[in-house]
């Protein structure tokens, strides 16, 4: 057996909202809201006090520094700007501008069920805000939505399944991370390699052919309908990650220059933008102006490897991020510059070697991230299924 109430009368939220009857809001739990940049100066690595962002980030205060400004509870929060994310928190915190509930009677309506719940709910509340700029939300919205409450014994039920996902969640999230440190400081060791024997020092121009990528006019259908060749763009690099087999988005023959397309394996890095973003392309491709393409010449393919270049390519983007020209809005890397970027090359047996190190822990991450995708696919399906009611 299932009610349903209206969440006003079952939560307790942190003030009174214009446009809501106060009849709806008998009481408030009043807290300190801090500004985001006030609280981003209160961050602390060993901490003792949840910091409540409105976003998801997680990070801690110490006590002594938000004395007098500590709240304790079980609660959950939405953002009252900007995008959704709700919160769960149980224990000592301090704020910044959420809008805050907690159950009236956690022996009718448990926080965490609550919270799972909303979090089901994500697309509907997010439509109750509103705005030009930053987006509120309606609160006689978000009061007066429906809330399924299902016996007290099936909400632990459900909150305890969900809790095992949500480990497992975390618990693989834990894991890439550590793996991915593993890997940086590998990778950086391993490249380390100015200055030792066998190691001959290039300038990146030497080696590759530098060129920007370029846009066809968007104006002309005939580049761009129905195109087959892939056309990367940032967004490639920000959705799909650092080896790419294709592109969001791709041009005709007719929209190609008369130097042709870009040949695969070779690197591409943002120079403009979001500079020092990078990546493989393992086909024949076009990309944008955004975008620096590094193509291995012919005369150096059988002395550098170009999974040993994208390795360097981490290297290579931190490299442009230091190196800018220009100022206000508008930030570019030099192709001129990067020509003179000297490089390490040691001997192709060293090259794979390192090659080899570098892809197994790849490898590693993108199974764990292979695991975690399909993790939190279930969790998802599940908490769907827990949470529907009829």
């Amino acid at each position: 057996m299932v009610e349903w109430k209206e969440m006003w009368q079952v939560t307790t939220w942190d003030k009174k909202f214009s446009g809501v009857d106060k009849a709806m809001q008998p009481k408030v739990i009043k807290y300190h809201y801090y500004l985001a940049n006030e609280l981003s100066e209160l961050e602390r690595q060993n901490g003792d006090i949840r910091i409540l962002y409105t976003t998801d980030k997680i990070a801690f205060a110490d006590s002594a520094d938000v004395d007098g400004n500590i709240s304790e509870g079980e609660v959950v929060a939405i953002p009252w700007g900007g995008n959704v994310t709700i919160k769960y928190y149980k224990g000592k915190f301090v704020t910044a501008d959420n809008r805050i509930a907690t159950s009236n009677n956690t022996n009718y309506l448990n926080n965490k069920f609550l919270y799972y719940w909303m979090l089901s709910q994500t697309d509907l509340i997010s439509s109750f805000y509103r705005g030009a700029g930053i987006q509120h939300p309606s609160m006689y919205k978000v009061l007066t939505m429906p809330v399924p409450i299902p016996s007290l014994s099936e909400q632990t039920r459900i909150v305890g399944i969900l809790d095992t996902f949500t480990a497992s969640i975390e618990n693989l999230k834990e894991q890439i991370a550590e793996r991915r440190k593993q890997y940086e400081h590998y990778r950086d060791q391993l490249l380390d390699l100015e200055g030792r024997e066998g190691v001959v020092m290039k300038n990146l121009g030497d080696v590759c052919t530098i060129k920007n990528g370029y846009t066809p006019s968007t104006k002309n259908p005939d580049f761009w309908n129905n195109g087959t060749l892939p056309w990367f763009t940032l967004e490639d690099i920000r959705k799909n990650g650092r080896i790419l087999s294709d592109a969001i988005k791709h041009i005709t023959p007719l929209g190609v220059k008369k130097g042709g397309l870009f040949p695969k394996q070779s690197i591409i890095v943002s120079t403009t933008a979001t500079i020092g973003e990078y990546a493989l392309i393992e086909t024949d491709f076009l990309c944008n102006q955004q975008i620096t393409c590094l193509s291995i010449k012919e005369v150096y393919k059988d002395f550098l490897l170009s999974k040993y270049l994208y390795y360097l390519s981490d290297g290579i983007g931190k490299w442009c991020q230091r190196n800018v020209n220009g100022g206000g809005s508008l930030l570019i890397v030099s192709t001129s510059k990067i020509n003179l970027l000297p490089i390490p090359i040691p001997s192709i047996d060293e090259q794979s070697r390192i090659v080899s190190i570098l892809d197994t822990f790849e490898a590693s991450i993108a199974n764990l991230e292979a695991q975690l995708k399909e993790r939190e696919k279930q969790y998802e399906y599940y908490r769907n299924k827990l949470l529907t009611f009829e």
